[in-house]
């Protein structure tokens, strides 16, 4: 290629040369390039003396290829379609929408995911995302889906898995319901209105039982059905929910929760990312595993002097 620097003048005598040889007009190639006719046609003569032969015939019905000319013109115009092919591959490869589909709790996604998706959406332009929505414990098959999370799988489990977060609980409530009514531990038994997951496949009194009496479980409470409200009754200053730092990591680094004791319940398990076996990982699957784990790091790491 650097030889061809010294058979042309320049690179723009051959798209002008390109253009008058498909149009037969130097008029019709100078309203292409939005240059005037004479532009053109001074063109098509510096490429003409510079090979030292013809190109054109010139006519009263314009402009007709010489033999050389034509020879000229069918290299020229092979190599601009090869050159337009690669471009338009390179912005379709740029452009191309990724449908990546995750199975995920709703409180995961609306506390921890959807406050950072303009950040995602910056890193992942051309992803879209699908969610299969879970609102109780994060249990069960996931299908086909590209990425899960679930609780450490079984050892007979037919998945890849990636640790993603340990299971660490905690009471979390408003700075302005500590304020009023003071930590879990502090006051008379139920002194806290309690905002509680309720699951007919598991009991969550066991979480509980760490940090409050059995007598102050009999107290005033608000029960829910969907995780993700349980925490956004939290957040409005509606009672002390339980936290699970995979999900509120976010809004305790935020300060839109609190821890309400100082008590905490580790249970020695831990969430996964999860990908079936029997679909091929895709690039995109990985790199969002690896965004979401790296997220999810730096999350634990800001909020652990609230977390220990």
């Amino acid at each position: 290629m650097a030889g061809l620097g010294r058979l042309i003048p320049s690179a723009r005598s051959l798209l002008v040369f390109e253009a008058a040889a498909r149009c037969g007009s130097c008029g019709a190639a100078a309203r292409e390039f939005n240059v005037t006719q004479p532009s053109v046609s001074r063109g098509i003569a510096q490429l003409e003396a510079h090979l030292g032969l013809a190109l054109f015939n010139r006519g009263a019905r314009g402009l007709v290829l010489t033999e050389e000319g034509k020879t000229l013109y069918r290299a020229v115009n092979e190599g601009f379609e090869r050159v337009e092919s690669a471009l338009a591959a390179i912005v379709a490869a740029r452009t191309q929408k990724h449908t990546v589909e995750l199975s995920l709790s709703t409180g995961f996604v609306a506390h921890w995911l959807i406050p950072r998706m303009q950040r995602f959406h910056r890193d992942f332009p051309t992803v879209d995302l699908r969610f299969q929505l879970i609102s109780g414990t994060l249990r069960g098959p996931f299908g086909n889906v590209d990425l899960a999370m679930r609780m450490q799988p079984g050892e007979d489990a037919d998945c890849h898995a990636w640790k993603f977060a340990p299971e660490l609980v905690l009471p979390v409530c408003s700075a302005a319901y500590l304020r009023e009514h003071g930590p879990l531990e502090g006051g008379p038994e139920g002194a806290h209105t309690l905002l509680l997951f309720a699951d007919p496949l598991q009991d969550f009194a066991h979480y509980w039982g760490p940090l409050v009496s059995a007598h102050a479980l009999s107290h005033a409470s608000i029960a829910f059905s969907d995780y993700a409200v349980v925490l956004q009754a939290a957040m409005n200053g509606q009672g002390i929910a339980l936290g699970w730092v995979s999900v509120v990591s976010h809004a305790l680094g935020e300060g839109t929760l609190v821890p309400a004791s100082s008590r905490r319940v580790a249970t020695g398990r831990a969430y996964h990312l999860m990908a079936p076996r029997g679909r091929p990982l895709k690039d995109v699957t990985l790199a969002i595993r690896d965004w979401l784990t790296t997220e999810m790091q730096a999350d634990i790491a800001r909020i652990r002097h609230l977390t220990t």
